[in-house]
């Protein structure tokens, strides 16, 4: 997910999408453990989309 499509969802979108990339990662982290995934890229994928999230509604806190 890119940083325009970020800022152009609401408070309570970016919540549920924060919840949604938080479960995703930790479902790629334990695949990944249990056997080796197609694509480990996807980890890193999730784990930057994960922290533009936080670092967005952090920011919105702020204003």
């Amino acid at each position: 997910m890119k940083q325009s499509e970020i800022i152009s969802l609401s408070s309570a979108e970016l919540q549920e999408k924060l919840s949604q990339s938080r479960k995703t990662y930790a479902d790629l982290k334990t695949t990944h453990t249990i056997s080796p995934i197609q694509n480990p890229l996807q980890i890193k994928a999730v784990r930057r989309t994960i922290a533009r999230l936080v670092t967005e509604l952090s920011k919105r806190e702020l204003q």
